[in-house]
């Protein structure tokens, strides 16, 4: 019988190589982009990935009002929320959000796209959206990637 180890590696805290991720939202449709981010930061792109840690990197993502919904998804996707109060639902639509803050859409539709727990919490921390081309992250040095390249 051959001695090699076939023990299954789980990445922790200390053995996670975390990098600077910089995406362009420019032109690009709010779900494919979203879902994609979701995985860069769950970290699913990575070889070592282990379901139960924060294994992803951390994601800017600059231009997020040049951002494309298909159809007629401005006017009729609609965002629901409640105040706790009777009668206190309020609802909003992705052009009155998207005026308020582009930047806000996006984390909204990413936010949604991660797991529901104290872990999803963790990994919406590593993201950072901007509006503008410009961001405040330039002393990590991010490195560009084009998201049509990741499947």
């Amino acid at each position: 019988m051959d001695t090699l180890s076939y023990k299954t590696i789980s990445a922790n805290k200390a053995t996670v190589n975390k990098q600077w991720v910089l995406v362009d939202a420019d032109g690009q449709t709010l779900g494919r982009l979203s879902s994609k981010v979701a995985k860069l930061l769950r970290g699913k792109y990575k070889p070592n990935y282990t379901p139960h840690v924060d294994c992803g990197d951390n994601v800017v993502i600059i231009n997020a009002e040049k951002i494309n919904l298909t159809g007629n998804k401005w006017n009729t996707k609609e965002y629901v929320r409640h105040t706790g109060y009777p009668g206190g639902q309020k609802i909003t639509t992705a052009t009155e959000l998207f005026q308020k803050d582009p930047a806000r859409l996006l984390e909204k539709s990413i936010k949604g796209m991660l797991p529901k727990n104290k872990l999803g919490a963790d990994l919406f921390r590593n993201l950072k959206v901007y509006a503008g081309a410009e961001h405040a992250q330039g002393a990590q040095k991010p490195t560009a990637i084009n998201l049509n390249d990741l499947k």
